[in-house]
């Protein structure tokens, strides 16, 4: 199992637990604009540290992104396997025409 199918599947694990013992529970308890809200924060973080260049703080922000969007979408009740599924998809065209099919 590859990890971030472990971390979703972690996620999915603690979105019934105790909120009071898990900070992935208790996030999730705060509701879907919390978890949006926190992966923005994160995401925010993530680009300071790739235009600082410091890779090492990209990194480990980079991780915090992917944990909180694995949260904000288990926060509506999106799986990681849905993801995956739309990136296959995409993977038969070029993004230029995928970008243009999204255009009304």
């Amino acid at each position: 199992m590859h990890t971030l199918d472990q971390l979703a599947q972690t996620i999915a694990d603690r979105a019934t637990a105790n909120p009071n013992s898990s900070w992935t529970a208790k996030l999730l308890a705060k509701g879907p604009a919390k978890c949006a809200e926190k992966f923005g924060e994160e995401a925010v973080e993530a680009v300071i540290e790739a235009v600082k260049g410091d890779k090492t703080a990209l990194t480990n922000e980079a991780a915090d992104v992917l944990y909180h969007l694995l949260v904000m979408l288990q926060s509506r009740d999106v799986t990681l396997a849905d993801v995956l599924a739309e990136l296959d998809a995409r993977q038969h065209q070029s993004g230029l025409a995928e970008k243009q099919s999204r255009n009304p």
